[in-house]
């Protein structure tokens, strides 16, 4: 599918379930790799994953489009128009797109980190996971004011001030 097929798929798609038109840009993108597609707010313009087409097919891809012009629609409206607003909720439930898209074979999922170093308090060994290193000369021991030295996990100690 090309970019001027999608532009009037997406036009169409607006004027049926939205009963408005929508008069911007609509392109595929093929770097997009965890989302289905994007809205800009200064532009306006919508992208498509065309992956997602490839993959799970026109009606899925119609529900991504449906939520793309959720954020459209309102936003031009100065109404709700982000993920957690309710006016966003209620379109997107009331035209029947999807909330989330599905997952690609080999996209990157977003885990957290896991803790890396652990602060330990010199008088109480009292223990502080962090998942970020820090200076354990700014902060004492939450329980006795004690001096706290830095360990990486997995290796040995990293500070001992």
């Amino acid at each position: 599918m090309s970019n001027e097929e999608l532009q009037q798929w997406i036009e169409q798609v607006s004027r049926d379930s939205f009963g408005v038109p929508f008069r911007h840009k609509a392109t595929f993108n093929s770097r997009l790799s965890s989302t289905g597609g994007r809205y800009f707010t200064k532009s306006h313009n919508i992208e498509i994953n065309p992956h997602q087409l490839a993959m799970f097919g026109r009606e899925e891809t119609e529900k991504i489009i449906k939520h793309e012009l959720c954020h459209y629609h309102l936003h031009l409206a100065k109404r709700g128009y982000m993920h957690r607003d309710a006016d966003f909720k209620n379109l997107l439930k009331q035209v029947g797109g999807s909330r989330y898209c599905q997952t690609l074979p080999g996209a990157k999922a977003r885990k957290p980190l896991p803790y890396r170093y652990k602060l330990v308090c010199t008088s109480c060994e009292t223990a502080y996971p962090r998942k970020r290193k820090v200076d354990p000369k700014r902060y004492r021991c939450g329980n006795c004011r004690g001096k706290l030295k830095l360990l990486a996990l997995g290796t040995p100690e990293v500070q001992d001030k």
